[in-house]
């Protein structure tokens, strides 16, 4: 079994003012088609630190900022974890020194530094995600998009996403794992844990009109 990769950028362009998701699905799938890998994986990274790639279900409704519903749900939640970095001081980054060196690699200003709720945002969501590649098709299950999140809004700017496809060109043998069958994970007890117990007799209980009364209850 011969095993190839493909490794793709995809360029994009991020607005500013708020988060940017941007949907890649398509570019994915084509990236994976045009790879002629049948079977393996695909793996779709940020280049950046304040960006971050999730699978999600496509919600279709878009408000006035052009988010999609769940999109700003998840950034409503986001903005409660992590708020926005709107005043000089909300964080301890970024320190002079680390302005300073903003400067030292020509940064249109010290504003640019301040989007520590990109990183630290970025930090909890994660920057890449991984598929599975079944036949020549990515598997997303039926309603699952890629979308690339830039959660840095203090200006418009280029962004780049990593996609490496592995895999074979070889058909594989039954993905059946245990022939199919349901795999109980539930606790099972064994017949120690389920054994009867001198205690249970201690339960006595006796209707009194309508009520219900529990006496003689004890556990020795």
């Amino acid at each position: 079994m011969e095993f190839k990769m493909v490794q793709k950028e995809i360029q994009l362009q991020s607005r500013g003012w708020i988060p940017t998701f941007h949907d890649i699905t398509a570019d994915v799938h084509k990236i994976v088609g045009d790879s002629g890998i049948q079977n393996g994986t695909v793996s779709v990274v940020s280049h950046h630190t304040t960006c971050s790639v999730m699978i999600q279900e496509c919600s279709h409704d878009f408000d006035t900022f052009d988010l999609e519903y769940l999109q700003h749900d998840l950034l409503d939640i986001m903005r409660g974890l992590i708020p926005d970095f709107v005043n000089e001081g909300d964080y301890r980054h970024p320190g002079p020194i680390h302005a300073q060196f903003g400067r030292h690699v020509n940064e249109p200003g010290n504003f640019t530094s301040m989007n520590t709720d990109g990183h630290l945002r970025s930090v909890f969501f994660g920057r890449s995600e991984t598929l599975t590649i079944k036949d020549g098709k990515l598997d997303l299950g039926e309603f699952a998009h890629v979308y690339f999140i830039d959660w840095d809004h203090v200006r418009a700017r280029p962004r780049q996403v990593n996609v490496t496809v592995f895999g074979t060109n070889d058909a594989l043998e039954s993905r059946k794992y245990n022939n199919g069958e349901v795999v109980n994970t539930l606790r099972k007890f064994s017949d120690e844990e389920k054994a009867y117990m001198p205690q249970y007799d201690e339960w006595k209980l006796r209707y009194e009109g309508d009520k219900l009364v529990m006496r003689d209850i004890r556990f020795d």
